[in-house]
């Protein structure tokens, strides 16, 4: 069958090869009097696939001419093809979408007049940069309308990597601390000790016990003298401290100390045991429940809103996060704390 271009579309005139393509393959959008109209994303799959030849006054362009062409006519074009290709391949029904979002895909087996599509795909270079703020609010748009957002990542060999991404809540079940207890922290060097009676820190899986010492990070401590449940002194001096002396401290001690704080804050607050993440790479570990009673089940790192971040940075999280069995969220810091989970998808 053939196609004529034009300009930003392939137009299939004949009646009867338009009704076929679009019934059995779901590709075009029928126009009035029986034409088909192509977007250049499938006119170009179905002419690498052999089946429409793409005519150009009067001459059969071949497929290369034809990428060539609508490379140079859209930006983005050779992205977005290559992930449209890869997900048509494997059995999906794809569509090509204008704006924020590259394509939208239909639940497998599944057609446009008996579905809706399931995930909204936006094909992106590894080597693009993207900004959380934005993402966030892709991720937050996508979610009210009830889909799921899906990256498409085109490494520079041309092979395909897939991340649903997710705004995700989180809850934990840890008790409130016991704040009939108030004991003195003593801040050495970078470190608070507790020497008094800690057990009801430890009960609620605050610190960890050198001996009959109990050792709490900088950031424990700002966040146990914010709700009023520990005091601290320095060492160096044997003077009592103020939070906001124990903050300014934390951040000469501590990269994005501020940003840490206010994940670590929200976490604690929703029921969540937050221990450092530093042998996994990132800022936190969270466990749903004491750490006694179970495994954490999330690495969180917390980012500025502001933060553009790079696609391989994305990969080793995700990929070193799988490894250990543990899910990886983003937190995203601002007026507020949200978290926005990256998950690997395998169409």
């Amino acid at each position: 069958m053939a196609g004529v271009l034009k300009e930003s579309s392939v137009i299939i005139t004949e009646q009867k090869e338009s009704s076929q393509i679009y019934n059995k393959g779901n590709f075009g959008y029928p126009l009035s009097g029986g034409s088909l109209e192509l977007d250049l994303i499938e006119a170009t799959f179905l002419a690498e696939t052999g089946r429409l030849d793409v005519l150009c006054d009067n001459e059969k362009m071949t497929f290369p001419s034809l990428l060539e062409y609508s490379s140079s006519a859209s930006e983005g074009f050779d992205i977005r093809y290559m992930v449209y290709r890869d997900i048509r391949q494997r059995g999906f029904v794809v569509k090509p979408e204008v704006g924020e979002i590259d394509l939208s895909v239909f639940p497998r087996g599944k057609t446009l007049s008996d579905s809706r599509p399931k995930y909204l795909v936006k094909a992106v270079s590894e080597r693009t940069a993207f900004n959380i703020d934005a993402l966030m609010e892709l991720a937050e748009t996508t979610g009210s309308k009830g889909r799921e957002l899906l990256f498409g990542i085109v490494d520079e060999e041309g092979d395909m990597t897939y991340y649903v991404v997710s705004k995700r809540e989180l809850s934990g079940t840890m008790r409130p601390f016991d704040d009939t207890v108030k004991a003195e922290g003593k801040l050495i060097k970078d470190r608070v000790f507790i020497f008094d009676d800690s057990s009801a820190y430890a009960a609620g899986a605050f610190g960890k016990a050198v001996g009959s010492v109990l050792q709490i990070s900088l950031i424990e401590t700002c966040y146990l003298m914010k709700k009023g449940l520990i005091s601290s002194v320095s060492a160096e001096n044997n003077k009592k401290m103020r939070l906001t002396d124990m903050i300014k401290f934390g951040r000469s001690a501590q990269d994005e100390f501020d940003l840490r704080l206010k994940a670590f804050t929200d976490m604690r607050d929703s029921g969540l045991v937050v221990k450092t993440g530093f042998k996994y790479g990132t800022h936190f570990r969270v466990y749903e429940k004491h750490p006694d009673t179970c495994h954490a089940r999330f690495l969180v790192h917390s980012v500025d809103g502001s933060r553009t971040l790079m696609w391989p940075e994305i990969s080793r999280a995700v990929r070193l996060a799988h490894g250990v069995k543990k899910e990886i969220l983003f937190c995203r810091v601002k007026d507020k704390a949200e978290y926005l989970e990256f998950k690997r998808f395998r169409p």
